[in-house]
């Protein structure tokens, strides 16, 4: 199954494959805890989407 992120660079959305995604979590300075995925192009950038906590959950990806 593969993951859909907006490449900005690009501009457009695109899919990369679950071996090139890692689920990551980001605490932010108020204490909160977000939840996101991180994607690897085939050119090498990284790419991040936020993800709800159930669907972080839910992804059989490792994590970062």
């Amino acid at each position: 199954m593969a993951v859909e992120f907006y490449d900005v660079k690009l501009k457009k959305k695109v899919t990369v494959d679950d071996k090139d995604v890692t689920k990551t979590t980001f605490k932010t300075s108020n204490g909160q805890v977000r939840y996101g995925l991180r994607g690897k192009t085939s050119d090498g950038r990284s790419l991040t989407k936020f993800v709800s906590k159930t669907d972080w959950d839910g992804m059989s990806v490792p994590e970062s």
